[in-house]
């Protein structure tokens, strides 16, 4: 699933035997690269550009909260304290790889096509900020009633994931989900959003295009040139080391010279200062109060905004989103495995990680972030720029994104963020998503007509579909009204209608697994045969927690528990038998 690139030339390292990350020696292996490989190597900085705290801009305007700058900034707040503590969580007792939690775009098709129903469309007054009063109780249970629906939603779907992970399903479906189907979720994720990039970037497409322009030249321009940094250690003293900043840091680099910009060009009056001109949402002081308002500290709980509803509309909604999101982690664990140099990942690692992904999303329902929670594909990328791959570097980060969420003013520091220029980081976010999804094609035959087939047909009906239901809302009359807003949900979510296509269509016509792609997709191994030494020293669960249970023989049969380690005198063979470890290479999803 996972496909190898050449390595970028920089350190490398490996996991030894002992379960340490250490340096290797260039014994020659890799050396031969050529220069043009080098430079093409694809970085995740730019593959998984969205950036998980932004993730909630977008289901704003479902909210309803485009003029209460607060409460979006309590909602980020909540984002950063959630994803903390599901990073603290994955990192202990889940995949136990350095990889962080954050929001998922995978969410986001269905939770707006949930909001675009009659009954949770916007009022009018609400679009208008003169009419809008964010304290009054009118407005707050407008937004905290569509909030506390998409709150159970998630909930609820999460216990699936839950039960994927934790039960070991999650192989019985890889056998059935290849590139044919995966191809096509994900490309409609990116483009069924195109008309709110569109929407963003259009007012100040001068703006916009800049920030597309600083994000293109950051991440593909400048991406191999390193800047040096002071650096201190107790070996070099006081000394400058070479990062490649620009290949791990293009978006934020982007968004923030392009907010610079927009402040100068604010205090300048160079943007016009009048609501009715072009170019008005490029001011950076248009929640200028916000920063003043928000309480310096403030505790996230569960429920904060009510108690959750949830509706089966909803509720099937965000299940497309979910099982997306599973088949993404299970490409990311090992990606982050060969990046950080541990062993490939084995199955109870695998059920774990996904069972405590469903907790993180359980989490984030209860919490009100609007979001799931997904491996942040990322920090996989950053791995193998940074070669930083100790799992207490992201438990500290972790432990910081709990801090950051519980100071307010960070959040609402992020609600200045001009329109325009989160208009110019979805031009690129979500063209890059919708061209990862096509890549995956590559695993089948496209000289296959049956393939051209499914792949053409799944998209473009994931685009018809919903645009048809979209301008014909009343089409739909069954009679029922669950059942239709339980089809309006499903028929206005892209990724839903292509996926269902392509998964329906790659099963049932006839075709070989190599020409279908299932063959080379399912090449990384679900199976326990990575039970060594060094797997056990990686995935077994912390605190002893392993080799208290390793003594009853029930554990072989729990799915998300590891079996009985290795005997000792299996474990004094594997470190007297000379190994040679793999010189870790850049991996791109």
């Amino acid at each position: 699933m996972v496909p190898e690139k050449e390595s970028d030339g920089l350190k490398n390292y490996a996991f030894d035997i002992h379960g340490h990350f250490c340096e290797l020696e260039n014994d020659g292996e890799g050396s031969d690269l050529s220069e043009e490989d080098d430079k093409n190597k694809l970085a995740y900085c730019v593959t998984d550009v969205p950036a998980w705290y932004l993730c909630i801009i977008l289901g704003i305007q479902g909210l309803c909260l485009q003029h209460d700058g607060l409460t979006q900034g309590h909602l980020i707040s909540t984002i950063f304290f959630v994803s903390g503590v599901c990073t603290l969580l994955q990192v202990t007792f889940g995949i136990r790889l350095p990889i962080v939690q954050g929001g998922t775009f995978a969410f986001l098709a269905p939770s707006m096509a949930m909001l675009s129903m009659p009954e949770w469309t916007c009022p009018a007054w609400t679009q208008n900020a003169s009419l809008v009063n964010t304290t009054s109780p009118e407005y707050i249970d407008v937004w905290q009633s569509r909030m506390r629906e998409l709150q159970g939603s998630i909930m609820v779907g999460s216990l699936f994931q839950v039960l994927v992970g934790f039960s070991g399903l999650i192989g019985f479906f890889m056998r059935f989900i290849g590139p044919l189907t995966i191809a096509p979720t994900i490309s409609l994720i990116g483009l069924s959003l195109y008309d709110s990039a569109g929407m963003s970037a259009g007012n100040h497409w001068g703006i916009s295009t800049m920030t597309t322009a600083l994000i293109i030249l950051f991440s593909q321009y400048l991406r191999h040139i390193p800047v040096p940094f002071p650096t201190y250690n107790k070996t070099k003293k006081l000394h400058t080391s070479r990062i490649y900043i620009f290949q791990l840091l293009p978006v934020l680099l982007g968004i923030t010279l392009s907010w610079l910009i927009c402040y100068i060009f604010t205090i300048s009056n160079v943007l016009p200062s009048e609501p009715e001109q072009y170019g008005y949402l490029a001011r950076t002081d248009l929640k200028g109060d916000v920063i003043s308002q928000a309480p310096w500290f403030r505790f996230p709980y569960p429920g904060q905004w009510g108690l959750p509803t949830v509706s089966l509309a909803g509720l099937v909604g965000i299940l497309a989103g979910v099982l997306s999101s599973m088949i993404e982690s299970v490409g990311d664990y090992h990606a982050c495995a060969r990046l950080s140099g541990a062993p490939p990942p084995p199955k109870h690692a695998i059920n774990r990680g996904i069972g405590i992904e469903g907790i993180g999303c359980l989490l984030a329902g209860a919490w009100g972030t609007g979001n799931g929670t997904t491996s942040y594909s990322e920090n996989v990328g950053a791995l193998g720029i940074t070669k930083v791959g100790s799992r207490m570097v992201i438990v500290a980060g972790g432990v910081l994104m709990i801090i950051m969420g519980l100071f307010c003013k960070i959040g609402a520091i992020f609600t200045t963020i001009p329109t325009p220029v989160i208009g110019g980081m979805f031009l690129v976010m979500f063209g890059v998503i919708s061209a990862a999804g096509v890549s995956n094609l590559q695993y089948a035959d496209m000289n296959s007509s049956r393939n051209v087939f499914i792949f053409g047909f799944s998209m473009f009906s994931g685009l018809v579909i919903p645009n048809w239901i979209f301008k014909n809302p009343d089409a739909i009359a069954t009679g029922v009204a669950e059942l239709d807003q339980l089809l309006q949900v499903l028929l206005t979510t892209s990724m839903f209608i292509g996926g269902f296509f392509g998964f329906f269509l790659d099963n049932t016509i006839p075709g070989t697994l190599r020409e279908r792609g299932i063959m080379d997709w399912n090449k990384i191994p679900l199976d326990d045969s990575s039970n060594t030494l060094e797997s056990c020293e990686v995935y077994n669960l912390p605190f002893g927690i392993s080799s208290c249970l390793s003594s009853f023989s029930w554990v072989r049969y729990v799915p998300f528990l590891p079996p009985n380690a290795p005997s000792s005198q299996d474990s004094l063979a594997t470190k007297q038998q000379p190994v040679k470890p793999e010189v870790i290479r850049s991996v791109a999803l």
